[in-house]
């Protein structure tokens, strides 16, 4: 069994563990890692995020526990929060999809710390932590309402840090160690979500460049319809047009 006053991190991917293992090392705090995550989806990817992650955990020397895949407990779980809600700016559906989305997150957080704070209990540590809160895509105030309350239910302490200040830090890590980076959350419904969300930041950027580059070509347009205005003004009138004109 663990001894106690140490904690058990829940980790949610190599990426996201790097700041937060030299954080708990700088200050000598003694911790355990702990990976469960059902939410993460194919199970092709839970494996290449969780081989990422031994890695990682082993080359620093951090212990590493891990929980069961069990995507059918997450799917019960999340229940009628299931869906696809994107998060699009300026979309008419963006609140009602944000009230979704934070309740199905607050679901899987719920779910995932649940298991975190019984291992915790079942192997002797006396607070639980997780790496979730690096990521700016999170909802950390829900974040750490969960945690806190699986805390309280099994007696140990919640030892939550808000680290999404140190996302950039963590991505330029992530990169210098080489390690697998995923480009959602981990969800089925999350993959496809990114994937709208992508493509509408696309569509919104080109849209701007667009713009842009109309507004800076206007200048030039003014100025070469002001020298046209100009030129003809400076011309001499052909008095001869002018009076077959009149005598029309």
């Amino acid at each position: 069994m663990t001894t106690m006053n140490t904690t058990l991190l829940h980790v949610c991917c190599a990426p996201c563990s790097t700041v937060p293992f030299q954080l708990f090392s700088e200050n000598e705090e003694s911790f355990s890692a702990f990976f469960y995550n059902p939410n993460i989806q194919p199970a092709e990817e839970y494996e290449r995020r969780l081989t990422c992650l031994r890695s990682f955990a082993h080359d620093r020397g951090v212990e590493l526990k891990e929980g069961a895949y069990d995507p059918e407990a997450w799917d019960t779980a999340i229940g009628e929060c299931a869906g696809i809600v994107p998060l699009i700016k300026d979309d008419p559906s963006y609140e009602e999809n944000l009230a979704l989305r934070k309740a199905r997150c607050r679901a899987c957080y719920a779910l995932r710390f649940e298991r975190l704070a019984a291992c915790a209990v079942q192997h002797g540590f006396s607070s639980i932590a997780t790496t979730l809160s690096i990521s700016p895509y999170q909802f950390t105030d829900i974040m750490a309402d969960e945690l806190l309350a699986a805390a309280k239910r099994e007696g140990v302490l919640s030892g939550f840090v808000d680290y999404h200040k140190r996302y950039p830090v963590s991505v330029k890590r992530a990169r210098e160690f080489g390690l697998y980076r995923q480009n959602y959350c981990g969800c089925r419904y999350s993959k496809t979500e990114a994937e709208q969300e992508r493509a509408a930041r696309k569509i919104a950027r080109k849209a701007t460049q667009k713009a842009a580059q109309k507004h800076s070509h206007a200048p030039t347009q003014n100025r070469a319809a002001r020298k046209t205005a100009q030129t003809r003004a400076a011309s001499p009138v052909d008095s001869s047009s002018v009076n077959t004109a009149e005598a029309q």
